[in-house]
């Protein structure tokens, strides 16, 4: 696995995603992604399973420093203090002393964006997380929290699979010298019967998911962040670095695209999504 080089850290390419994961369950599948071989988990505040990933990184036999650890700060706790008290709560339920990615989880007009990323200056400077970042943010947005930023932003988390085009955000993440994370990186699933990506797949003796991940994390700057219930998926998505997508592959996934491809919007109306 390659690491994707983002502000002033280093991202592995590849995590795992634990939205929709819950007791039990997130903490068997988070144990079994780091046995895996991943070293990246996703979590966030409202995923409500912080503390089930933290047992399950504190039972594993990696150690806390070869772990990428991302959560996010949830949108009623973007105020001054209450950012920061929801941070330490986030840290105390994961059983860390800090995380390597804070993320802000979707753009919000109020309170102002200066405000909250005060805060997400000051949670950095006491050394509970490595480096922050946004999630959901459309360019206009992101940049603005750039310029607010103490240290270059970590990552920019949207949703990013074959049927949206993020070029426009791409291109504005790399402009910050940041790196965009992919969630739902395989649509929710709808690539399993696309016809393009399945020749491809067939051609490298691949599936369908293994493919589009590929396809992904072969492009400069993105990150993915699949989730699974399934041990034997989780697997699966982990096996993409001993095969090489062509360029002309790259293009054939690139033009799946299209302006109803996306599958979660839940952006404040004060904002809007950047032209595909």
């Amino acid at each position: 696995m390659h690491d994707v080089k983002s502000g002033d850290v280093a991202i592995p390419a590849l995590g795992f995603g634990t939205w929709q994961l819950e007791g039990d369950v997130a903490k068997h599948m988070t144990e079994a992604a780091l046995q895996i071989g991943y070293r990246h988990i996703d979590t966030a505040q409202i995923y409500k399973n912080e503390r089930e990933v933290g047992a399950a990184i504190a039972a594993s036999k990696v150690a806390r420093k070869d772990i990428f650890l991302t959560t996010k700060v949830w949108v009623d706790r973007f105020g001054k203090d209450d950012l920061q008290a929801s941070v330490e709560e986030s840290l105390e339920r994961l059983g860390v002393d800090y995380v390597d990615l804070l993320l802000l989880h979707w753009p919000k007009a109020s309170p102002a964006l200066e405000e909250t990323m005060e805060a997400m200056n000051d949670v950095q400077a006491r050394g509970w997380t490595r480096a922050i970042g946004v999630s959901n943010f459309p360019s206009g947005q992101l940049k603005k929290a750039a310029a607010l930023a103490a240290t270059p932003l970590g990552t920019n988390q949207v949703e990013y699979h074959p049927y949206l085009s993020q070029k426009a955000l791409l291109a504005a993440t790399k402009d910050i010298g940041a790196s965009l994370t992919a969630w739902s990186p395989l649509a929710q699933g709808k690539i399993v019967d696309d016809a393009v990506i399945g020749e491809i797949a067939r051609a490298h003796g691949k599936t369908a998911g293994q493919v589009t991940l590929r396809w992904l994390v072969q492009q400069d700057g993105v990150v993915a962040i699949p989730r699974t219930q399934k041990e034997s998926r989780a697997r699966e998505n982990f096996d993409i670095f001993d095969f090489e997508l062509t360029a002309d592959e790259m293009a054939k996934i690139h033009a799946l695209a299209n302006p109803n491809g996306r599958l979660g919007d839940w952006l404040d109306p004060a904002f809007k999504w950047d032209a595909a």
